[in-house]
């Protein structure tokens, strides 16, 4: 999937807290599996002209990557197609400045990657869903020329969680989120009004002890109550 022709016109989350508060002048790149990393990930940046790559491929970001030069790449290690530590590795060979981030939602960095030069800095998804912090400890790391570990890949300990139970309607907002739906499609799909929607995602966020839809949906995948 590439979003990028498409940025202008992605409806944004006005309700929500931006994933990154992170200033950025060049330009940045993102390749996320599936259209819900995406959006979370486009809304995260005010300025959305600096997105010139919103894509679900390995490819077709380097394709990007050698059109004009880029600042940031954020990318997660898992693709729909291809791999992110590998696209990490070779983004790097064709712009040794570029600052990487990616997002192990796998909670591991590959034996074969864990002490190479160009990878600057990687966060477990684990450490997100209690604190988006890290995240942003990546990219201002990164910034500013420097390395980053997030804490459950220093210790090499993932934080306890929690599994609640949900109710059927939960188990249904849910599974729209992590398919990126927008309040207005959730609401067009469970055949009820906007606000109702957006009430149920609260309950939601409440019921898994959350902050945000990007936790949520995190979290879900690490119960094994969704998949991306």
């Amino acid at each position: 999937m590439d979003l990028t022709p498409y940025l202008q016109n992605q409806p944004t989350s006005a309700d929500e807290e931006p994933l990154l508060s992170v200033a950025v002048n060049g330009r940045i790149a993102l390749a996320m599996k599936g259209r819900f990393f995406l959006r979370c990930f486009c809304d995260s940046f005010s300025e959305r002209g600096r997105i010139g790559c919103a894509v679900t491929d390995e490819q077709t970001c380097l394709d990007y990557l050698k059109q004009e030069p880029f600042e940031l790449l954020l990318c997660t290690d898992l693709l729909e197609k291809g791999n992110g530590f590998e696209l990490a590795r070779k983004a790097r060979e064709l712009d040794e400045s570029l600052k990487v981030v990616v997002l192990s939602l796998s909670d591991a960095i590959p034996i074969e990657y864990d002490n190479a030069p160009w990878l600057e800095a990687v966060v477990a998804e684990a450490d997100i869903i209690e604190d988006r912090k890290p995240l942003e400890a990546a990219v201002l790391a990164v910034m500013g020329h420097h390395s980053y570990r997030s804490p459950s890949l220093r210790s090499d300990e993932l934080p306890y969680l929690s599994c609640p139970r949900l109710t059927p309607r939960e188990y249904e907002v849910l599974d729209r989120l992590a398919r990126g739906r927008t309040d207005r499609e959730i609401a067009e799909d469970l055949i009820v009004s906007e606000e109702t929607a957006r009430t149920y995602t609260k309950r939601l966020l409440r019921t898994l002890e959350v902050n945000n839809r990007v936790q949520a949906v995190l979290k879900g995948m690490r119960c094994g109550m969704v998949q991306i």
